[in-house]
């Protein structure tokens, strides 16, 4: 199966909690490709990501850094922005700078995350018309999955990390997110494993990396000191034996015989 593969970008919010941190999780409509299972927010690069007009709104990253933190030749700042689009629209968490008073403005902040979600307005117009300063630089990468072959749909997805205000909430959009919430990572994980929670790999892995850390700040810098190419690709491999399906990760045994 030659399935197309879509560029894509999944946000983990992070914000400091007693004891640790929490992370933003929601859970996805069963009309994602996926089904109804837990998530980060996140979804497809789209092409007004890649808009060059938008990256000047972009604090302390330019395009070449970014490209080569993701081992591009170019247009990598467009999974930033795709980051933060995505999160605004799913999580209604605008990642701009603190003294961008749009922030602290719930009403208009809200009217427009329903326009943009409505198709009544660009991200790029917000930004023009607020001048925002998106906070890129308060976003790393962590992490990079590829749909398994086998799926109907495909993607080349970017993990980042993102900081958020302890103001900033967030709350589910009520189309592709229908539930969302803010919790450790070590609950989420036992919340999955009770049955609770349903997840895939991609999101499992990420808590149980993020579990490892103590504090907000450790686990937000380990990736921000990774350096370029620290990140490899993961690209999970299903065949069938006796009627089931049986995954294979990169590092598991018969992974290259797959």
């Amino acid at each position: 199966m030659n399935t197309p593969i879509k560029p894509a970008a999944t946000v983990i919010l992070m914000r400091e909690a007693n004891n640790g941190f929490e992370i933003f999780m929601a859970k996805r409509s069963n009309k994602s490709p996926f089904g109804s299972v837990y998530v980060f927010p996140g979804g497809k690069v789209d092409k007004t990501d890649f808009d060059k007009d938008l990256y000047q709104f972009c604090e302390g990253l330019d395009d070449k850094t970014a490209s080569e933190k993701l081992g591009l030749t170019n247009d990598g700042l467009a999974y930033w922005i795709a980051c933060i689009r995505e999160c605004f629209e799913e999580a209604g968490i605008l990642l701009t700078n603190q003294n961008d008073h749009l922030i602290h403005d719930d009403v208009q902040l809200n009217s427009y995350r329903k326009k943009l979600n409505a198709g009544e307005i660009t991200f790029k117009e917000i930004c023009s018309t607020e001048r925002l300063s998106l906070r890129a630089s308060s976003i790393v990468p962590c992490a990079h999955w590829i749909t398994p072959t086998i799926e109907p749909k495909r993607f080349d997805t970017r993990f980042f990390l993102a900081k958020v205000s302890s103001e900033q909430l967030g709350m589910h959009d009520g189309f592709e997110l229908t539930d969302s919430f803010w919790i450790k990572p070590a609950e989420a994980l036992k919340k999955y494993k009770q049955g609770d929670m349903n997840m895939l790999p991609p999101t499992i892995q990420s808590l149980e990396k993020l579990d490892e850390f103590s504090s907000f700040t450790d686990a937000f810098n380990f990736f921000a000191e990774l350096g370029d190419g620290d990140i490899p690709a993961i690209l999970p491999k299903f065949i069938k034996k006796n009627g089931a399906w049986v995954g294979y990760f990169p590092g598991d045994e018969g992974y290259n015989d797959v």
